[in-house]
């Protein structure tokens, strides 16, 4: 499984301790939602980020790969993907994927190089 998908990208700006819970996000077009959860575990960083109405109110958990850059000022996360690939990534369910190893080994696969939209746009 492809573990650097759950590592901040060292140019994404970053800070560990931030707590980005409350950001908005944006996708590479357009908002998405904003920050409901943050994990700042080491070796585990991820967002779970409500999408309100954009895609029926559910909830998606991005690793921590996706994130191309943050604005504190504006409260604003950045991430590498379309709105449709962040659609399209596996379900999410808050009391069921939650440290489930396999449901993270599935994202791995999806967000990483092996995916259908593995590895960052060139």
């Amino acid at each position: 499984m492809p573990e650097h998908v759950w590592s901040y990208q060292p140019t994404s700006g970053h800070l560990a301790g931030t707590d980005l819970t409350g950001y908005k996000v944006e996708a590479t077009d357009g908002d998405i939602g904003k920050v409901d959860k943050h994990s700042d575990e080491v070796g585990d960083p991820y967002l779970v980020v409500d999408t309100g109405v954009w895609i029926f109110g559910k909830e998606v958990l991005l690793p921590a790969s996706t994130v191309v850059g943050i604005d504190p000022e504006d409260k604003k996360v950045f991430v590498d993907r379309t709105k449709e690939q962040i659609k399209a990534a596996p379900e999410f369910h808050r009391d069921k994927h939650l440290g489930d190893a396999g449901y993270r080994e599935e994202l791995g696969t999806y967000y990483g190089t092996g995916g259908p939209f593995g590895g960052r746009p060139a």
